[in-house]
């Protein structure tokens, strides 16, 4: 095997290239894997196209992706739970394992976690990575590596319905049918909720959630969807809500549309960090709002779904772009979001 691996770098905004590296030696606790599929992310975009999401700001030359699997290819002395020829999901966040979110288990709200593609850590848009095994899934004989990759999206979704306490009978509302919002509709779907509403504004991608299964679908832009849910249920509005797409319209929407005593589960991230909505109307109806970051617990969850049937994770990809055409994957996925809905890069 070459030492050197060819890397995909950020070098400006709008601006991919190439790079050589040396292959990364793996730790005595550490797994090497030869990836296969990384997915682009929607924080993959929003780097690419601003240099930076909040406080988080990219000092090229950097490397994007964070949603991989792949194959061991090597083993550090300690591992013992995998070996060469295993494919795994890699859970992307290494966190420290002794602050008190840790401790307590919500090792997602780490302030010390190290996760690919977040600056100033690089991604995994590369030929290998060395990788805490422990944050190594194995994957089982019927999910193939393209799946594998997207159980970091579908971690979020899973998170996301988990958190919201939705119980089997109640109506759910999804604003934003990008990849989050459809893996929160299959989050869902998996967990017994059949009645499952998705709002956005392009409709190839109401399109695809209802190929996914949603129960309805409303265009936001040629239809009013306070009127919509109201008449989807019965008038009584939705009992739990996930708002993906991160606007203020759509939040406000929600608050609206949600039946007295209902839920809403902010996912989406706005473009400026900042929410504006009618409190004085959630107070009246004594919402619960509920926010999610990332994920916690999640992947062998996940993994189980799809390995059991439950969930079509594939069907969320709308293209699949080679490495070598990597800035064509991402110049189109930021150009063409009318159409591309997910995009994965076939690494090898």
């Amino acid at each position: 095997m070459s030492k050197k691996m060819k890397v995909a770098i950020m070098e400006g905004i709008g601006k991919m290239g190439f790079a050589e590296r040396d292959i990364p030696v793996p730790k005595d606790d550490e797994v090497l894997v030869k990836l296969e599929y990384v997915g682009i992310c929607g924080s993959d975009l929003h780097y690419y196209e601003a240099g930076r999401i909040g406080s988080c700001i990219v000092n090229p030359p950097f490397v994007l992706g964070h949603e991989p699997a792949g194959t061991v290819v090597e083993a550090g002395k300690n591992v013992t739970h995998l070996k060469p020829g295993d494919r795994v999901a890699l859970e992307p966040g290494k966190t420290c394992g002794h602050c008190e979110f840790c401790k307590q288990g919500k090792y997602n709200l780490c302030p010390d976690v190290i996760f690919f593609a977040t600056p100033p850590v690089d991604g995994v848009f590369q030929e290998y990575v060395a990788h805490e095994a422990g944050l190594c899934f194995k994957l089982p004989e019927n999910v193939d590596t393209m799946e594998g990759a997207l159980i970091e999206p579908l971690a979020v979704g899973f998170h996301a319905a988990i958190e919201s306490g939705i119980r089997i009978g109640q109506t759910a509302v999804i604003t934003g049918a990008g990849c989050i919002g459809l893996v929160t509709l299959l989050a869902l779907k998996a967990m017994g909720i059949t009645n499952i509403i998705v709002v956005d504004i392009m409709e190839k991608r109401l399109d695809k959630a209802l190929e996914l299964g949603a129960t309805a679908v409303i265009n936001g832009k040629t239809q009013d969807t306070i009127e919509e849910i109201r008449k989807l249920t019965g008038g009584k509005g939705c009992d739990v809500s996930f708002e993906t797409a991160g606007t203020d319209i759509t939040t406000k929407q929600l608050i609206h549309a949600s039946k007295k005593g209902g839920t809403i589960v902010l996912v989406g991230y706005s473009a400026d960090g900042t929410l504006t909505m009618p409190s004085g109307l959630a107070l009246d109806k004594e919402l619960t709002f509920k926010t999610i970051f990332r994920y916690r617990h999640i992947y062998p969850i996940a993994i189980d779904a799809v390995a059991g049937g439950s969930i079509n994770l594939k069907g969320i990809v709308t293209n699949v772009f080679d490495f070598d055409d990597i800035q064509n994957a991402m110049d189109a996925s930021v150009a063409d979001k009318a159409n591309i809905v997910k995009s994965v890069i076939k690494i090898c």
